[in-house]
């Protein structure tokens, strides 16, 4: 009973406090609202003046503002990789002589020349070649005099007064002598001697060395009085025409990895020259101490100075989606704001305005945007300069004069 006593006592002493306070808390909010109702225009009225920013043609120059229009950019995902310019196994070519000889009649080539199929690189001289030309000539003589004997049996034969044994006989001699005809010219024209143009004054100790394919010499193995034979090259050709990208690219990002994506690469020792190609075939031997698989790719548009085995940064681009971009100082973060400012240059005054956005990936100096503002109508957006816009108007001194 006491303690419900005390109980009543503590909540009566409790609102005799708390009454009046609440009727002069009502009061003071009254009053504050009352005030408040001018601060809130002269509120309003400094928000309206700092979405709206200006700047005279003065201060324009001065800070060298530039206004322009958005730009296209890949904001697709990529993979890096990196790996080197390489060529198949048909870009390379051996010049070997065709018949053991002494070389003769080199050609003044360095290591890194340009050379033309079909091209005369030296001669290889044996008298054996000699011989050979000479075996051709009395064969192909020796098969005329068959084939007339055999016209001459065949003719007796025909009219009854021949034998035809002796017309068989004929007829495999000369098929013999054709046989070994053929042969000869065929061996001779194998080493680069014309046999439509070969008689008896005509005859040459040497055979020239001519060039299989068009590209660049690599390695020279050769010098005039140097006996060559065939299983040893004396120079070695590389064809630019065949170029490819050979990427090394991790485990990880393999299954991301399509036929067809297109593919961004740079050559240090060349410079930051920005390359092009695309994704022509993916290897299916997975490097166990590289943890790779080997990526090749076509080369497109403009290619690199060729040097065999140049090293390449590269970027696998995974799809080919674009986006609005703009230069990265062309965009302004201000605590949890980004935005960007668009504006009409006047010949007097300039008005700005903000133009709050999502700033996404960037690329060669250019950041993808996403607009949460409308730009307004016939306004650009400041790509140079935004900086010191942004400061002037901090500073307070870019407020509007009416």
């Amino acid at each position: 009973m006491k303690n419900n006593i005390k109980y009543t006592l503590s909540v009566i002493l409790l609102l005799t406090i708390l009454i009046p306070s609440s009727c002069s808390n009502k009061h003071e909010e009254g009053e504050e609202h009352g005030h408040s109702e001018e601060e809130s225009n002269h509120t309003s009225h400094e928000e309206g003046e700092e979405e709206s920013i200006h700047l005279t043609a003065e201060q324009i120059n001065t800070i060298g503002l530039e206004l322009g229009n958005f730009s296209t950019l890949k904001v697709n995902d990529f993979i890096k990789s990196t790996g080197l310019i390489g060529l198949p196994p048909n870009a390379y070519s051996s010049v070997s002589v065709k018949a053991e000889g002494i070389i003769e009649g080199t050609k003044k080539y360095v290591e890194g020349d340009y050379i033309k199929k079909g091209e005369v690189i030296a001669y290889v001289a044996n008298t054996s070649f000699i011989l050979k030309q000479q075996e051709y000539l009395e064969a192909k003589a020796g098969l005329k005099l068959k084939e007339f004997n055999l016209e001459r049996q065949q003719s007796l034969v025909n009219a009854n007064a021949g034998v035809s044994k002796s017309l068989q006989n004929s007829q495999a001699e000369v098929d013999i002598l054709r046989a070994r005809t053929n042969a000869l010219a065929k061996q001779l024209k194998y080493l680069g001697i014309s046999v439509e143009k070969l008689s008896p004054n005509t005859l040459s100790e040497r055979i020239p060395i001519v060039a299989p394919m068009s590209g660049y010499i690599s390695s020279i193995n050769m010098h005039n009085g140097i006996y060559a034979i065939p299983s040893n090259a004396i120079m070695q050709i590389i064809s630019s025409d065949h170029l490819h990208l050979e990427l090394d690219v991790f485990e990880k990002d393999i299954a991301a990895v399509k036929v067809g994506q297109k593919i961004s690469y740079t050559v240090p020792a060349l410079g930051n020259t920005i390359y092009t190609g695309e994704i022509s075939v993916i290897g299916k031997e997975f490097n166990m101490a590289t943890k790779t698989v080997r990526v090749h790719g076509h080369l497109e548009g403009k290619k690199p100075t060729f040097l065999k085995d140049l090293f390449i940064n590269a970027k696998i681009w995974l799809t080919d989606s674009k986006s609005n971009a703009v230069p990265e100082g062309a965009i302004i973060k201000d605590g949890n704001e980004t935005f960007i400012y668009a504006a009409k240059k006047e010949e007097k005054e300039t008005e700005f305005t903000k133009i709050r956005v999502i700033a996404g990936a960037t690329n060669n100096g250019f950041t993808a945007v996403k607009l949460l503002d409308k730009i307004p109508k016939g306004m650009q957006i400041v790509t140079k300069g935004a900086y010191y816009v942004n400061a002037q108007s901090k500073a307070g001194e870019l407020e509007h004069e009416h």
